[in-house]
């Protein structure tokens, strides 16, 4: 099973996303947009693993004081365009802490450096620099839970389920 831990978005933050997503259509940006469905804050990749149980035991016993997420900028890594969120220290601390836990239970996962942002945009047909940036609204939601997300490759692309 292909895993990962998240945050699912709010709405308002998808209607955001999805306006920006519209803008740069309408600009001619061609690529794989991320579908509003699959629009999420992935805090740590687990990637093949197939105890999704042990994984969801972590996530039960690190709680989350609710903190608010607000949207802030956009971005890329190289052909891969993203939206920003802005600074938090308690989404820091929980990913932190998540990873620290998941480290002492033996469970592999990615450990670059976190980063956190919304992929919305892959392999773009041309640079962020020659769009330029695109407002992205005040999108804001609180962030009470985390889910795991299985990923599945399906006919149109990636399918996620929160398991």
């Amino acid at each position: 099973m292909r895993l990962f831990i998240a945050i699912q978005l709010s709405e308002s933050m998808r209607n955001a996303i999805s306006d920006v997503q519209y803008l740069l259509k309408r600009q001619g940006v061609r690529g794989n947009y991320t579908p509003r469905e699959n629009l999420h804050l992935t805090l740590v990749f687990i990637g093949e693993y197939n105890d999704p149980d042990r994984v969801h035991d972590i996530i039960e016993h690190i709680p989350i004081e609710p903190f608010e997420l607000s949207l802030n900028g956009m971005g890329a890594f190289g052909d891969l365009w993203w939206i920003g969120l802005e600074p938090s220290g308690e989404l820091q601390g929980y990913v932190r802490r998540l990873r620290h836990v998941m480290a002492e239970a033996g469970i592999p996962f990615d450990r670059k450096r976190f980063s956190p942002h919304i992929t919305m945009l892959r392999r773009a047909s041309i640079d962020i620099m020659k769009v330029g940036i695109q407002p992205v609204g005040t999108a804001k939601m609180v962030v009470d839970h985390a889910s795991l997300m299985r990923s599945e490759r399906g006919r149109s692309g990636m399918i996620y389920t929160e398991i």
